[in-house]
């Protein structure tokens, strides 16, 4: 998405735009935590000969670098039918209740760019579009809407990347070559939960392409250049470093970005960034902001991650995924005590689906995830995506934590169905604050009147919690329903009451609790030793 620019004199929208912690390149909106930076190193002073290997040096220049590019990079326009009925909103905005001034400003920040992006490039302030007393523009077309991104192109024959969320939902596709030459596009594939998209164009002539780097030898410090489409200006060359890898930003389940320091802004969205070899090591798919702008802060997808999945666009048109068949989550330093691992790493098996590959292999709700195919499994990511990389059929060992004992177990990946859906977010709702108390949590059995308030279905059995002491730190809340407490069933309060006791005259300092909350299992850590 692009916009115009313009100068406007201060509004409610402007004033709302401060207060937006993280923007999108393209058509998105991020939200997430403030970020560190580079932690400097030294190595000792040592006797050893000056024969040491050098960091990169930093280049005279990056101009013989742009000219060689950036003829791949092509900017992208996306035409979609508007919605007058209600906002579009896109792709990662958070739910704002309808009415709320965040989903307004939003609106209003979304229209400026289509608006700009539709106008190609105005001029300053005089020529762009007047804003209303809250900052929304006047005038401009309402039958459809646009979008401008980048992309670039890897194949000859006329093969296109970009992000998905650039081209999400659009009749018609344009790409725009750097001598100007406007090719309709057609959409060969696209994959949502990396965020990528690859796009076919015809051309008389092969069409100039770049390749794909090696995104593992990537270090923190390289020296790299982005080429997009900021603000529907046109070509833009921007060069920084390398500033992080790995970052989860909580876009998807498969986060694991580059973090640069490169100035993009949105527009960037699906442009490539080189290292200077003149390689693709990842796409630029979105930015840290508080302005709207770029403070230095940006992430790409790696090449290692697109390439795998851009080949199977081409080939497939979609991307099929291993699936193991659990619902898993983070192991927490408390719930590393209460099963016994000395740190907090792994992924703890929150729920088994039914004749899933998980389950045929012998895996219980409980167990902890430490090893994928050998590999160490540090956090959930790691084994989010290791387990979709695998293909179907496979066969993988897992090293797991069962009952406190490391055992290996075998087991067979499935695919990935397309309907696979991930569980539902948890909310409470609150019970009759009454019960037996312990540890702060007032418990009753789970009677008929009870089931009936929650909403609770008849297979489930165990003990439900219908309030909270005052002075209670818990993660559970009142309506869960306590279905095991370490090892072991719950059918009664004093069975709740029995476990913890147990768990603290063994000098632990959590139990893992299993708990229902609105149908979804999950595993918590009660923490002992306070009531």
């Amino acid at each position: 998405m692009t916009t115009a620019l313009s100068t406007v004199r201060p509004s409610r929208g402007r004033r709302l735009r401060r207060t937006i912690a993280a923007v999108l390149l393209g058509t998105t909106v991020l939200t997430g935590p403030a970020l560190t930076g580079l932690a400097a190193s030294n190595a000792q002073a040592s006797a050893a000969p000056p024969a040491v290997t050098m960091v990169q040096d930093t280049p005279s220049t990056f101009a013989d670098l742009a000219a060689r590019v950036s003829p791949a990079v092509v900017n992208i326009a996306a035409t979609q039918e508007a919605k007058p009925e209600r906002v579009q909103r896109m792709p990662g905005l958070p739910a704002f209740p309808p009415g709320s001034p965040f989903e307004e400003f939003f609106r209003r920040f979304q229209d400026q760019g289509l608006q700009g992006g539709q106008q190609g490039g105005q001029q300053g302030g005089q020529n762009a579009p007047d804003d209303d007393e809250d900052g929304a523009p006047r005038g401009g077309p309402r039958g459809k809407s646009g979008a401008l991104g980048s992309g670039f192109i890897i194949d000859p024959a006329g093969f296109v990347v970009t992000n998905n969320h650039v081209i999400d939902g659009a009749s018609e596709i344009t790409v725009t070559l750097q001598d100007g030459t406007a090719l309709p596009a057609t959409l060969v594939g696209r994959d949502a939960k990396t965020d990528i998209a690859l796009l076919k164009v015809k051309s008389e002539k092969p069409l100039p392409a770049v390749d794909w780097a090696d995104s593992a030898k990537t270090r923190v410090g390289d020296w790299v250049m982005a080429v997009g489409n900021p603000f529907g200006l046109g070509g833009t060359v921007t060069k920084g470093i390398v500033s992080a890898r790995g970052r989860d930003i909580h876009s998807g389940p498969y986060d694991d970005y580059f973090q640069l320091d490169a100035a993009i802004n949105r527009g960037n969205s699906g442009g490539p960034t080189f290292d200077l070899s003149g390689r693709v090591i990842g796409i630029n798919t979105a930015i840290y902001s508080p302005n709207g702008g770029s403070v230095g802060i940006g992430f790409a997808i790696p090449s290692n991650l697109a390439k795998d999945v851009v080949a199977q666009l081409k080939e497939n048109g979609k991307v099929e995924r291993g699936w193991l068949g659990v619902k898993i989550q983070e192991v927490t330093p408390e719930i590393a005590d209460s099963v016994g691992l000395p740190a907090a790493k792994g992924a703890l098996v929150a729920e088994v689906t039914p004749d899933s590959p998980a389950a045929r292999a012998g895996l219980r709700q409980g167990d902890v995830v430490l090893s994928y195919g050998g590999q160490p499994v540090e956090t959930l990511r790691d084994l989010t995506r290791r387990v979709a990389e695998t293909k179907a059929g496979d066969s993988i060992d897992l090293k797991i934590l069962h009952q406190g004992r490391e055992k290996t177990v075998a087991v067979h990946i499935d695919r990935l169905a397309d309907t696979t859906q991930v569980a539902a977010a948890d909310t409470g709702k609150d019970g009759a604050a009454s019960g037996e108390a312990v540890k702060g949590l007032k418990l009753a059995p789970l009677d008929q009147a009870a089931r009936k308030r929650l909403g609770v279905d008849e297979s489930v059995k165990g003990v439900v919690v219908t309030g909270l002491s005052p002075k209670a730190e818990t993660p559970i809340r009142p309506g869960d329903v306590i279905l095991r407490v370490g090892d072991e069933t719950v059918k009664t309060p004093a069975d709740v009451s029995r476990k913890v006791a147990e768990a603290e005259k063994a000098g632990q300092k959590a139990v893992l609790v299993l708990i229902s909350r609105q149908g979804n299992e999950t595993f918590v850590a009660l923490k002992l030793g306070h009531a």
